[in-house]
């Protein structure tokens, strides 16, 4: 009878579900567990450690060099770093970082660490914990923030498109005569150009008797020579 559970080189049982489990998974579910033991410098991971990576369990023998080839470039000395003082001081440790999967696609994960030492020296001899794949997360927190900007950026440029408007009013210039009027009074009085977009809106609404007054008082430039038509 086919047997359906498998000793891994760690000694300990997996079983085919688990393996299967770990294909079928979605990548932002993921929650890899490993093992290594220093004293014969061998890894073990589980089904979802070998996913998260982007291979099939047992497709590849994890090792310290195939785990940090899979690092970002941009987090292999930090993760090198961390890694060392782990298996060297035993640290423990919680380390963002990314890494990329044997297809070339990129994943955000969250390794922790811990250790075991050897009752009678106090040496390192084991470095254990588990990796979760924080992807979707990030992904997300990333995408709320390019949203608020992108609020932000669209009512900033709501209030300059009204302004540009009521100045081209009270001016009698095109478009980008009103905007580069703007721009100027910004930079001669040292205000940013949503401030006085606002400022100049607000003119308009309070006075509307008066608007183009109390337009052409707020854009009205202190330097010598200058002037508002």
């Amino acid at each position: 009878m086919a047997r359906d559970r498998l000793v891994d080189e760690a000694g300990t049982m997996s079983t085919d579900h688990d393996q299967k489990r770990a294909r079928a998974l979605p990548d932002d579910r993921r929650l890899g567990e490993y093992r290594y033991d220093l004293v014969r410098e061998e890894w073990w991971w589980s089904p979802d450690m070998f996913a998260l990576h982007g291979f099939a369990p047992g497709e590849v023998v994890p090792t310290t060099a195939l785990a940090l080839a899979h690092k970002h470039p941009d987090d292999l000395d930090r993760a090198t770093r961390v890694l060392e003082a782990a298996t060297t001081g035993g640290t423990p440790f919680s380390l963002p970082h990314r890494i990329l999967c044997a297809n070339g696609s990129e994943r955000t994960v969250v390794a922790t660490g811990q250790v075991r030492r050897d009752p009678a020296t106090g040496a390192v001899v084991e470095l254990s914990g588990w990796a979760a794949d924080v992807t979707a997360y990030v992904g997300s927190r990333a995408a709320e923030e390019a949203g608020a900007q992108i609020r932000a950026a669209a009512q900033t440029r709501g209030t300059i498109e009204q302004a540009k408007g009521m100045i081209m009013l009270a001016v009698g210039v095109g478009a980008d005569e009103a905007f580069a009027l703007l721009r100027r009074t910004s930079n001669d009085r040292n205000v940013p150009v949503r401030t006085l977009a606002e400022l100049v809106v607000r003119a308009g609404e309070d006075s509307p008797a008066d608007a183009r007054a109390a337009i052409v008082a707020v854009l009205r430039r202190p330097t010598p020579g200058a002037r508002v038509a």
